[in-house]
């Protein structure tokens, strides 16, 4: 049976997507969103040029705020791929790392991670120095492959190690269960459990053995969520690919959280290559959880962006891309 954890009612809670799969200012929007030009604009933008936009990648990272009352808090949720991204997109939304009291990586994939040990350094250079706790799951530290058709290994760049974050000053926290973080403004979920028939993982992906041999890892079982509760809305879930299942994810959110209604969900869901078979069911599925918002983006993918389209159409579908800002 899964304990609950009761997260703190925020007054809001604020999202700036750092490192998206997709650029578009160009689409009309839902009020609780800001679009990157828009966002820019609002910041001072004197001339409309490449140089003045965020770069779009393969990746995904969220700056997170959370209000209730006059505490606020901060969370980066992953780094994206790389450095350079990273650290352009942060500089040209002009954002404050410094306000970033907590790092949490989502899962041991280098989409996710590449930019890591970039976003401590600067988080650290606007906050004085100090140390920054760093949420990971023991299994994330194991290095990675695909298996491709052809039966060749292609490895993934590994996550930055305990010793490297050590070494920048991050404080490394790793752990399989859930926990609170501020007095419960933001929750981190533990191993999310695999409930439904149909949401299997990542075929073809490995996992290196302790004798270095190359093993099935299809569930990527230490990938986590991060949630908040938003007062007179609901949960917001941050799931940054869902391997575990996005259906899976949210039944789990709603169990930790004591059956709380479904306000957002936030992230990749993986539903392009091999998981686009299950795209009919997923989007029934996850209907049936009647979120308000679906900001799917990162590993969707075009086809189950499409299916969620003409399912419940734009006043539900608002995908997530680079420089966006959400404001629940």
């Amino acid at each position: 049976m899964t304990n609950t954890i009761s997260p703190a009612l925020l007054d809001k809670i604020e999202i700036q997507v750092l490192v998206d799969n997709a650029t578009d200012s160009l689409s009309s929007i839902p009020a609780h969103a800001e679009s990157e030009f828009a966002y820019l604009d609002r910041h001072g933008m004197n001339e409309l040029s490449g140089d003045a936009l965020c770069c779009a990648c393969h990746g995904f990272s969220l700056l997170i705020t959370a209000t209730c009352g006059e505490r606020k808090h901060a969370v980066l949720f992953d780094s994206g791929p790389e450095e350079y991204a990273f650290e352009r997109n942060a500089n040209r939304l002009s954002l404050d790392l410094g306000i970033v009291e907590s790092v949490v990586l989502s899962h041991g994939h280098w989409d996710h991670s590449g930019g890591m040990l970039k976003a401590v350094d600067m988080v650290r250079a606007k906050n004085g120095g100090r140390t920054v706790p760093y949420y990971a799951h023991p299994g994330m530290f194991r290095s990675r492959a695909r298996r491709l058709p052809s039966g060749e290994f292609r490895p993934m760049r590994d996550v930055p190690s305990v010793e490297a974050l050590t070494a920048r000053g991050a404080e490394v926290i790793a752990t399989r269960e859930a926990r609170a973080l501020f007095d419960g403004m933001f929750v981190i979920s533990g191993e999310i459990p695999r409930v439904t028939p149909f949401e299997r993982g990542l075929p073809g992906h490995f996992q290196k053995s302790d004798d270095g041999s190359w093993v099935p890892d299809p569930l990527i079982i230490d990938e986590r969520f991060l949630m908040v509760n938003v007062r007179g809305k609901g949960l917001v879930v941050f799931t940054a690919c869902s391997h575990a299942g996005v259906v899976n994810v949210l039944k789990h959110a709603r169990s930790l959280a004591g059956n709380a209604a479904i306000h957002a969900v936030i992230g990749g869901f993986h539903l392009a290559g091999p998981n686009q078979k299950i795209i009919p069911e997923t989007v029934e599925a996850l209907l049936e959880l009647q979120p308000r918002v679906i900001a799917a983006g990162h590993c969707t993918g075009w086809r189950a962006i499409v299916a969620l389209a003409n399912a419940c159409g734009d006043g539900v579908l608002d995908p997530s891309v680079v420089g966006k800002r959400y404001t629940f």
